[in-house]
């Protein structure tokens, strides 16, 4: 049952994905110019909700606290965020995105996909390098939260409650959302083709 609601759910995700656009590469790349925000409205808009709802469920109980996952935080976590950044920026698509667009018949999708499937096999093949550079080594206590979460088995950075941090935090995403204009800089022009 659980492979079916995984697959259910993915499967919308996807949807709405390429419904918001997201599996566009010219939407990822006004977006990231600040041309046309609507895309990052609706990124800022879902982890806001996402966020307001788990750690108000977890508050009042509807939500399992083992559920949580914290990954552990480390120099090349942040190495390979920048990499990921600059290839979201270059090519236009994540992986969530990427995979989406493969599936919704984008051909440029899939040399992306296997990109991403030699970098990861190169890393795979690279492990034991970058695990004895001392790159992968835990900083900030590993595995910790920002505020302590009641019920948790993860640290919190700071002596506040991390459930009303994560509602706030999240609430403050929702806020900037809403006012966020749909440009920063300029309109895109009605000449801008989808890239295929």
């Amino acid at each position: 049952m659980e492979i079916i609601l995984a697959i259910v759910i993915g499967a919308a995700f996807g949807a709405v994905l390429d419904r918001i656009g997201a599996t566009n590469p010219n939407t990822i790349t006004r977006m990231l110019n600040l041309r046309q925000l609507n895309l990052m409205k609706a990124i800022l808009l879902a982890i806001g909700t996402g966020s307001i709802l788990m750690f108000a469920g977890q508050m009042i109980g509807l939500v399992d606290v083992a559920h949580m996952s914290v990954k552990a935080a480390y120099i090349g976590v942040f190495i390979g965020g920048l990499m990921l950044g600059a290839g979201w920026a270059a090519s236009g698509f994540c992986p969530g995105t990427g995979v989406c667009a493969a599936a919704s018949g984008r051909k440029d999708a899939l040399f992306f996909i296997a990109g991403g499937l030699l970098g990861a096999a190169a890393y795979m093949v690279t492990y034991p390098a970058w695990k004895a550079s001392g790159l992968l080594n835990n900083i900030a206590g590993g595995k910790v939260t920002l505020g302590t979460v009641p019920g948790s088995k993860f640290d919190g950075i700071f002596a506040v409650s991390g459930d009303i941090l994560g509602i706030v935090l999240g609430a403050i995403f929702v806020i900037v959302a809403l006012v966020l204009p749909d440009s920063l800089s300029g309109q895109p022009t009605q000449s801008e083709l989808p890239a295929e």
